[in-house]
C-alpha cells in the first residue's frame, strides 16, 4: 500500500481543508495552471495551423519538389525538357510521393476593353491534381485535360477577376510578347481565391497544349515536373531521395536537369513561417514558469497549514522523503485539476474558432482571412505531460522545507 498517496487523497477530499487559509491561494494557482495551459493549447494551435495553412497554399502552386531544366534562368520563358524520361516509372515506385504532374509556364497579357493585366499561366495536363484549387474556388469551377481536344478554358484568380472586372463564362483575349506576337481566346471556366497575394497576382490556370503550341514545341516538351508528396515533414528526405535517382540528369540533346523543393523555391516564405516557432517557446516556457510559481507559493501555504500534521508524522518516526511524497502527490492532483479545465477551456475556444470562425485576420497581412486552428491530439498531451512534469520537479527543491522542520516545534506549532 502507497502510504503517502493514500494520505495526500485524504487530505485532497478532506472538505474542512476547503475552509483553511490555503484554499484562495491554492485555487488561484489551480486557476494560473489552467489559463496558462489553456493558452499554451491556444498558442500552438494557432502556429501550427498557420504554418500549414500557408505551406499547403505554397504547395499549391508549386507542389513539394519541381524537376526543371538546368539553367540560370530566372524568367518564365523557360526552356524545355522531354515529358519522356527515363526516371519516371522509378519516381513513381518511390514510396511517399502522391502524384507527379508535368507543366508549363509562359507570361502574358490579359486585355478587355477597358483595363490590362499581366498574368502567367500555368499549362497542366489530365493527371494534374485540382484538389488544392477546388478547395479554393470562389466562383466557377475548375476544367478537366483529356489528350485529345484542347480545351480553351481557364481558371484565373478573385483578384485577376475583380481588376478586370470578370465573372464565370466571360470570353478574355490573352496577348503573348513574342516573335511573331499572338493572342489567345480563353473561356473563364472557374475564379478561386487563396490570400495569397504574391501568387493570386500572377497565376492563371490552362490546357498545357497552348502553351506547347505558343513556344512551338512539341507534345513531349514541357517546363518541369511537379511532385507532390503524402507528408510535408519529409520534404528534406524525399528531395534527396528524388535527387539521387534524377541526379543531373542529362537529356539527349545534351541539356540538365535539376530538382529543386519548395523551400529552395520560396526560401523567404519558409524562413519566416520558422520564425514563428519562437513565440511559441516563448509563450510555453513563460506559461509554464507562471504555472510552477503558483504552484511553489501553493506548496508552502500547504505545508505551513499543515505544520502539526508534519510534526506528528516525524514524532512518528516518518522519513522526510515520504513527508514530502505527500505534498508532492497533492500537488499533483491540484495541478491534474488545473490542467483538467486548461483542456477545456483551450479545446472549447479551438472548437469554436474550427466552426464558427469567430476571430477573423486580414488577408492582405497575414494571408488568411481567420485565425488557423491545428488541433492535434499529441500536441495536447505533450503539452499535459509536460507542464504537469516539469510543475512537479519545480516543486521538489520547495518541498526540502519539511526536512529543517522540528517536530517538537511543529506539534505545538498554531
Amino acid at each position: 500500500m502507497n502510504t503517502e498517496l493514500f494520505i495526500a487523497k485524504r487530505i485532497f477530499s478532506d472538505k474542512t481543508v476547503k475552509k483553511g487559509i490555503s484554499q484562495p491561494i491554492v485555487t488561484i494557482a489551480v486557476i494560473g495552471i489552467a489559463l496558462g495551459l489553456a493558452v499554451m493549447i491556444l498558442s500552438v494551435a494557432i502556429v501550427t495551423g498557420f504554418k500549414s495553412e500557408i505551406s499547403n497554399k505554397v504547395i499549391g502552386f508549386g507542389s513539394h519538389i519541381q524537376i526543371l531544366n538546368y539553367d540560370s534562368n530566372l524568367s518564365f520563358e523557360t526552356a524545355p525538357i522531354n515529358k519522356q524520361q527515363s526516371f519516371y516509372d522509378d519516381l513513381n515506385n518511390l514510396k511517399g510521393i502522391k502524384n507527379i504532374q508535368p507543366f508549363a509556364i509562359k507570361a502574358g497579357i490579359i486585355k478587355t476593353q477597358e483595363d490590362i493585366q499581366g498574368i502567367v499561366l500555368k499549362g497542366v495536363d489530365g493527371s494534374f491534381d485540382w484538389s488544392f484549387f477546388d478547395q479554393n474556388m470562389v466562383a466557377g469551377e475548375t476544367f478537366r485535360v483529356n489528350d485529345t481536344a484542347k480545351t480553351n478554358d481557364i481558371v484565373i484568380s478573385n483578384y485577376v477577376a475583380k481588376l478586370l472586372k470578370l465573372n464565370v463564362g466571360d470570353r478574355i483575349a490573352t496577348y503573348f510578347i513574342q516573335d511573331p506576337p499572338r493572342m489567345r481566346p480563353f473561356q473563364i471556366k472557374g475564379i478561386y481565391e487563396t490570400s495569397l497575394a504574391e501568387f493570386d497576382e500572377k497565376f492563371a490556370l490552362i490546357d498545357i497544349k497552348h502553351i506547347q503550341k505558343l513556344n512551338n514545341w512539341d507534345d513531349n516538351q514541357i517546363s518541369g515536373f511537379e511532385i507532390l508528396l503524402d507528408d510535408f515533414s519529409e520534404l528534406d528526405k524525399m528531395s534527396q531521395d528524388v535527387h539521387d535517382i534524377v541526379g543531373f540528369h542529362f537529356n539527349p540533346d545534351g541539356t540538365k536537369l535539376k530538382v529543386v523543393s519548395i523551400r529552395e523555391k520560396y526560401p523567404q516564405m519558409f524562413d519566416w513561417l520558422d520564425l514563428t516557432d519562437m513565440n511559441v517557446y516563448i509563450i510555453l516556457a513563460l506559461m509554464i514558469a507562471v504555472a510552477g510559481f503558483n504552484m511553489v507559493s501553493g506548496l508552502l501555504i500547504l505545508i505551513l497549514e499543515r505544520t502539526n500534521m508534519i510534526g506528528i508524522l516525524k514524532a512518528m518516526g516518518t522519513k522526510n522523503w515520504s513527508i514530502r511524497k505527500i505534498f508532492l502527490y497533492q500537488s499533483a492532483f491540484l495541478i491534474s485539476k488545473g490542467l483538467l479545465w486548461g483542456n477545456i477551456i483551450g479545446i472549447l475556444i479551438c472548437f469554436v474558432q474550427i466552426k464558427f470562425q469567430i476571430f477573423k485576420l486580414d488577408p492582405t497581412s497575414y494571408y488568411l482571412d481567420a485565425v488557423p486552428i491545428n488541433l492535434k491530439i499529441w500536441h495536447i498531451l505533450a503539452l499535459n505531460s509536460g507542464t504537469l512534469a516539469i510543475t512537479i520537479v519545480m516543486l521538489i527543491v520547495p518541498s526540502y522545507i519539511i526536512s529543517r522542520l522540528s517536530p517538537e516545534k511543529t506539534i505545538r506549532f498554531n
